[in-house]
């Protein structure tokens, strides 16, 4: 496989730093995109006296700040995978909008922000890759990830349009999609309404909060077996349009998109009764 030079955003934890590892050790030359400096310090002293610390470049990226995006864009990469991303969990009904906005700026407007110079410069060599780290919460919903699932929803929207637009001009764009893998980051997501929950306050029941924060906790994967799926796939010249993992996933989420067409209404005007 030819090697390649791959830009990976919010590279300094989890998936994202797995992968860059792992793309690193066979062989290919990765820009390290780190959220903060104290993560690009742990990582550099991870990759002391590694076989693969001379294929990494690391370097300081928020993608919400527009000098960290203006250096960023100085790079020439073939591959830009986008797994920079935040969560934020609570009743939708309830949770402060501000939060939500917050979300969507971070997962999706800057994401597309932060990947249309890089386009360009694809487009105009005629060659060029763009992965869009989503998620099975882009393809279902789930009580109280709301912010989340609006997000990667809309995500998986502008990553489809950009498929058919760009496709003409030599352009990939793909999809990853991973269930809930034990990296951490479910774990801190589902904890961030304690923040602003007011049990003697809110109309929804705190249990049913952490009733979903426990099933969250309680089934999630190993974080290598979806690093070794991005490693495979993110080089590659050709492969399916979307990357759901677990594999047995994929069909779970077609089967609840299913669902929604048979979902039945059941409204009771109370004060009838």
């Amino acid at each position: 496989m030819k090697k390649r030079t791959i830009l990976i955003t919010g590279a300094g934890s989890g998936l994202g730093k797995g992968t860059a590892i792992g793309l690193a050790k066979v062989g290919h030359k990765i820009i390290a995109a780190v959220h903060t400096w104290e993560q690009m310090s742990r990582f550099k002293e991870e990759l002391k006296d590694t076989n693969h610390e001379k294929n990494i470049e690391l370097f300081k990226l928020d993608i919400l700040d527009p000098i960290d995006c203006e250096k960023a864009w100085t790079y020439d990469i073939d591959i830009l995978v986008n797994n920079a991303g935040i969560g934020q969990t609570g009743p939708l009904a309830e949770i402060p909008v501000d939060l939500l906005r917050e979300v969507m700026e971070t997962n999706t407007f800057s994401t597309l922000e932060f990947s249309q110079p890089f386009i360009k410069k694809m487009v105009e060599k005629g060659q060029g890759k763009v992965v869009f780290l989503s998620s099975i919460a882009g393809l279902t919903t789930s009580p109280f990830l709301g912010p989340y699932n609006a997000s990667k929803h809309a995500l998986e929207a502008i990553a489809q349009c950009l498929r058919d637009e760009l496709k003409p001009l030599g352009v990939t764009v793909a999809t990853i999609n991973p269930g809930p893998f034990e990296t951490g980051f479910n774990d801190r997501m589902y904890d961030s309404y304690k923040q602003w929950f007011d049990e003697d306050f809110h109309f929804t029941d705190k249990k049913d909060l952490e009733k979903a924060a426990k099933g969250m906790a309680d089934n999630q994967f190993d974080p290598q077996t979806m690093i070794d799926k991005m490693v495979e796939v993110i080089p590659q010249e050709e492969h399916n349009y979307r990357t759901v993992c677990p594999e047995k996933m994929e069909s779970m989420c077609q089967e609840y998109q299913n669902r929604q067409y048979k979902i039945q209404t059941n409204t009771i005007d109370k004060s009838k009764k």
